[in-house]
């Protein structure tokens, strides 16, 4: 599968708002009004990612979440990653 580099990725960044290319990755902080905002948006990704078969490194403090996205079995950004993230954006 192809991966992409910082340089290669910024096209497909553009129709992504707010994600960064990071460590082989792409990323996006999102913040909620509440824990309950943020779990339910928690639980929403779990689906999208199971329906995938792709799923992110991401972290909860109270009202943020954090998403990375990689495909490790690739070795970095590929199209599976836009994908989700695509999905997660349509939430």
């Amino acid at each position: 599968m192809k991966t992409y580099t910082e340089v290669t990725a910024k096209t497909e960044l553009g129709s992504l708002k707010n994600w960064a290319f990071k460590n082989d990755g792409i990323f996006k902080a999102f913040t909620f009004k509440n824990f309950s905002e943020a779990l339910a948006f928690m639980v929403q990704v779990g689906l999208l990612a199971e329906k995938h078969n792709h799923h992110p490194e991401w972290t909860n403090v109270y009202n943020k979440v954090s998403i990375r996205l990689t495909t490790h079995d690739s070795g970095g950004l590929t199209d599976k990653d836009f994908a989700l993230a695509t999905a997660i954006e349509k939430l």
